[in-house]
Order: C-alpha cells, then sequence, then structure tokens
C-alpha cells in the first residue's frame, strides 16, 4: 500500500479536526440525554440522531489522533478523511434543502455553520496530504504495525 509522510499542514489539520469532532461529539450526546432533551428540543434535532453522530464522532476524532501521531499514513485513508468530511458536508446540507432534517431556525443554523467548519478542514487536509512527501510502500508486518498506530 502506498503511503505519505504526512507534513505538519496535514497533523495539525488532524489535531484541528480532532479537537473540533471530540468537542462536538461530547456536546451532542451531552444534550442527547435524559435531563438536556429540552436542548435537542430547542434546535429541533432529533435526539438519537445527536447520540449516534456523538459517538461516530468520538470515533473518528481518536482516529484522527492516531493518524496525526503517526509517522507515515496510508494515503488511501488519508483521502478516505478528506472525502468523508466532504460528504459530511454535503450530506448535511441535503437533509436540509430535502426536508429530511427539519430543525427550528436555531438547529438549522447550528447544522450549516458545523458543515462549513467540516468543508475548511476538508480543504485543510486537503492541502496537507498534496504537501506530504510519499512514502514507501508498506510491507505487510509494517502495515500491521501502521494499523496498530506503531508506525515507524
Amino acid at each position: 500500500m502506498k503511503t505519505i509522510v504526512p507534513s505538519r499542514l496535514l497533523r495539525n489539520a488532524f489535531l484541528a479536526d480532532a479537537a473540533a469532532s471530540g468537542a462536538i461529539a461530547a456536546l451532542h450526546l451531552f444534550i442527547s440525554g435524559e435531563r438536556t432533551g429540552p436542548v435537542a428540543a430547542t434546535l429541533g434535532l432529533p435526539a438519537p440522531l445527536l447520540e449516534g453522530t456523538g459517538i461516530f464522532l468520538a470515533l473518528y476524532a481518536l482516529l484522527l489522533v492516531v493518524l496525526a501521531r503517526s509517522r507515515v499514513v496510508w494515503s488511501a485513508l488519508a483521502w478516505f478523511i478528506v472525502l468523508g468530511n466532504v460528504g459530511w458536508a454535503a450530506l448535511s446540507g441535503l437533509l436540509l434543502a430535502t426536508g429530511g432534517l427539519a430543525p427550528a431556525p436555531l438547529g438549522g443554523a447550528y447544522v450549516v455553520v458545523q458543515a462549513l467548519g467540516v468543508l475548511l478542514f476538508a480543504g485543510l487536509e486537503w492541502r496537507g496530504v498534496q504537501v506530504s512527501l510519499p512514502g514507501a510502500r508498506v510491507t505487510a508486518q509494517a502495515g500491521k504495525d501502521l494499523a496498530r498506530g506503531h508506525a515507524g
């Protein structure tokens, strides 16, 4: 598999994305709880959606931290992160535009701002991948080490 040596830009973009995703995960999990359900109701966003995205974003943030700390990253995985962010933003907009998600005005603004932030991370990560140096092809053992986050 092809790898890249992540540029400083890519590492920082992954870390910033991880910090934002972790914060949003905590927020989603907090406002989807029993006692804070009224906050979700005020936004007009379904609690199960907030809970599901909160769990996903928490795991995603952990992956980004591992990638940011890795000496080499599978280039396909880095591109998958970029495309996943573009997809997340597009799906957010599509849900609003088609009525698949009908939040209160404050909730709609939250979804739009969050989608724009995700696009910003996609752009930074895209550029970060572009300026990263190519790594060596990964052997079977190195691939196992990379998967465990012990690239070296």
